[in-house]
């Protein structure tokens, strides 16, 4: 299982293998054929009243990164990305500016490393 982060505003690429889109609102200015996603799971990303607490703060990324995993926890959206990231070689696509403290990168860390991440 090979997992990539990629913004949703960068070119897709071969490389990518299969895109998943990992965020709860489109991308601003993206059009789907832009994005080329194969797969949105919305159910996946931070919940609104999360998203809106953390407003991608650094100062609060450990206690975003905390909330976020206690929200996925039996999240059968996070089943269905778990099955899907076993495939093959998986993009995660996200609209955050900021490409380390985002939701996509403690996706990441739960598939590769399960929860000792």
């Amino acid at each position: 299982m090979k997992i990539l982060l990629k913004r949703a505003y960068e070119p897709p690429a071969a490389a990518d293998g299969q895109r998943i889109l990992v965020d709860r609102l489109w991308p601003r200015g993206v059009s789907k054929d832009e994005a080329r996603v194969d797969h949105w799971i919305k159910e996946v990303g931070p919940s609104t009243a999360l998203r809106q607490w953390f407003g991608h703060d650094p100062a609060k990324w450990d206690e975003f990164r905390t909330r976020y995993r206690h929200e996925l926890k039996g999240s059968t959206a996070f089943a269905e990305l778990q099955a899907r990231a076993r495939e093959g070689t998986t993009t995660l696509v996200y609209a955050a500016r900021d490409e380390a403290h985002n939701n996509a990168v403690v996706l990441k860390a739960l598939l590769e490393h399960g929860d000792r991440a």
